[in-house]
């Protein structure tokens, strides 16, 4: 994958600054094999806000866990940045963009292996599993009311919001067990719900805003231009702006798979 010269302390010492502040101004360094590590995510064309998100990631199942006991390490995080990592690629189209990163190994260990008791199992579950449709749903509809909650669509939105959690609460009943034609037909509506959703966000943004969120786009999409087509090049600029606004108005990812 041809990619541009990546400032890699730079990148490290965002990642240091944000981890930083997740850990509540406890400052855990960037060095040594854990520089090695994040700096890979930097040549492999990892975005800061993707990395970020990644880290959010981390942090809420820790918090889950019960009152922390220790601050966390970047390390720990490794796998929850490349799963959100691929989950970003496949929204926005460069599933096909080859992998050209090895993940990071010192003294013979992985990143995984110098994880906290349990927790290696837990991030290899988060890589090679998937959420049941049931559950997603029923994720879907409790970061749906909280974005209506929010009235990050604006009150115009409330209406059509209100009535998709309704449909999605009832095929989240309806989720168990569905096979075949019906499943497949689930799927479509889900898509097209989705598709509404970010008609309406998109609609919500005002020129500024969109300007603004364009020119973050194309700074993410920087190490992969050299190496997508025009066409390709601009299907993955739109959806990677279509997942910034997702983002910035928290709404989840109604479609699944």
């Amino acid at each position: 994958m041809g990619t541009q010269s990546v400032d890699a302390a730079a990148y490290c010492r965002d990642i240091e600054t944000y981890l930083c502040r997740k850990n509540d101004g406890h400052l855990i360094r960037v060095v040594g094999p854990s520089f090695d590590l994040v700096a890979g995510w930097a040549r492999r064309g990892v975005p800061l806000k993707v990395a970020f998100r990644g880290i959010d990631r981390y942090f809420e199942r820790y918090y889950r866990k019960g009152p922390r006991r220790r601050p966390v390490k970047i390390d720990f995080c490794d796998a929850d940045v490349l799963d959100v990592f691929d989950e970003w690629r496949r929204a926005i189209g460069l599933t096909d963009v080859a992998r050209a990163f090895q993940a990071s190994e010192t003294d013979g260990r992985s990143a995984e292996s110098l994880a906290q008791p349990g927790e290696q199992a837990e991030s290899l579950a988060l890589r090679t599993g998937r959420a049941s449709l049931p559950a997603h749903l029923e994720r879907v509809v409790a970061r749906l009311t909280q974005a209506r909650a929010s009235g990050a669509l604006g009150a115009a939105a409330d209406e059509t919001v209100d009535r998709v959690a309704r449909e999605l609460d009832a095929a989240r009943a309806e989720a168990h067990g569905v096979r075949g034609d019906a499943r497949r037909r689930m799927l479509e509506h889900l898509a097209a719900i989705d598709a509404e959703l970010m008609a309406m966000a998109r609609a919500s943004i005002d020129e500024p805003t969109r300007a603004a969120l364009a020119k973050e786009v194309d700074a993410d999409l920087a190490s992969y231009r050299e190496s997508m087509a025009s066409d390709q090049y601009g299907r993955a600029r739109e959806a990677a702006l279509d997942d910034l606004i997702r983002q910035r108005l928290a709404l989840p990812t109604v479609r699944f798979g």
